[in-house]
């Protein structure tokens, strides 16, 4: 239950940092609960999966605002969430 609870505080992280990409319309979906299924990439050293990564290359322009809420921020560091959209082929942008 613990580390159930600890890969959800790191999606919703992740999700912020994803969301606050966000420099383009409100057209884009930014919804950090869909990055869930990174959860297991951002608490390890596991890879992302294939899922994973197709959510975060979905919400890439979610980025800078995810990574600007200081209540998503508590649960993921920049330095894993970069990590990961590294490991998925997505640059994090300059926010």
């Amino acid at each position: 239950m613990k580390r159930s609870n600890i890969n959800i505080c790191y999606v919703v992280v992740l999700s912020a940092l994803i969301m606050s990409q966000v420099h383009v319309s409100v057209a884009a979906n930014c919804n950090y609960m869909e990055l869930v299924v990174c959860a297991g990439a951002v608490t390890s050293p596991e890879p992302p999966s294939s899922d994973c990564c197709a959510k975060v290359k979905e919400q890439t322009r979610c980025f800078c605002a995810y990574l600007q809420n200081p209540t998503l921020r508590q649960y993921v560091t920049p330095r894993d969430a970069q990590r990961v959209a590294k490991q998925c082929g997505v640059a994090l942008p300059k926010c």
